[in-house]
């Protein structure tokens, strides 16, 4: 098992598939494998249920989160992928965002057994409404399938002064009629014209059709 170069020590890859260090072990989220080696236990991340995994998975190169990160995660859902970037960022924080009720109780229990992750029930298209739980972050993380999902990146990255972004893009979630290509090109438009550096965009196919991640920095 090696870790992989460009990420943290903590993201690991064996035989095609990933793993994290678990910063809760014996604690499952999802049903994943878990398994000790030489005293430290891992948690497979599966790329099919994870578009960050998948990022990595198909050749992904820009991974800006480290283990004293502040993170704020934009469509945290159940809080799968979540809890991953908690494993990985064990002495940071992973600030929440959830704004389905249902979804965000199952991620109020994923929180309980994770110290390092705060739910927070809000609207990702209003950043000054959840503004209070934290004065910056390093990195936001965005997987909030509606429209405008490069503006809801920006919005948040300025409201938090965050240096780093990573936005899920799906094509299908802005317009219907247009190619993915087209979607995600204008998405980079609308970036780049808020003032951020694309520093990749990787297409998520196999593991996710018509998504592409695009990561930025502030410029």
């Amino acid at each position: 098992m090696e870790p992989l170069s460009f990420t943290s020590d903590r993201v690991f890859l064996d035989r095609g598939r990933l793993y994290t260090i678990s910063a809760c072990p014996g604690k499952r989220i999802y049903g994943e494998r878990l398994f000790t080696l030489s005293g430290t236990e891992y948690r497979e991340w599966d790329s099919r249920r994870s578009k960050l995994a998948a990022y990595l998975t198909v050749g992904g190169k820009q991974f800006p989160f480290r283990k004293d990160s502040k993170v704020l995660y934009l469509g945290a859902s159940s809080g799968t992928t979540p809890s991953h970037v908690a494993d990985i960022c064990p002495d940071g924080k992973v600030y929440c965002v959830e704004f389905a009720q249902r979804m965000f109780r199952d991620l109020v229990g994923t929180c309980e057994t994770r110290p390092n992750m705060m739910p927070i029930l809000g609207d990702a298209t209003r950043p000054e409404e959840y503004s209070m739980f934290t004065d910056g972050v390093d990195v936001v993380y965005q997987d909030v399938a509606q429209k405008m999902q490069a503006k809801i990146l920006c919005d948040n990255m300025d409201t938090f002064d965050a240096d780093y972004g990573m936005v899920a893009v799906k094509a299908r979630s802005e317009d219907v009629t247009a190619s993915p290509e087209s979607v995600f090109k204008e998405a980079e438009k609308v970036l780049r014209e808020r003032g951020f550096s694309i520093l990749d965009d990787e297409p998520l196919d196999p593991f996710e059709k018509a998504h592409a991640m695009i990561v930025v920095k502030r410029d």
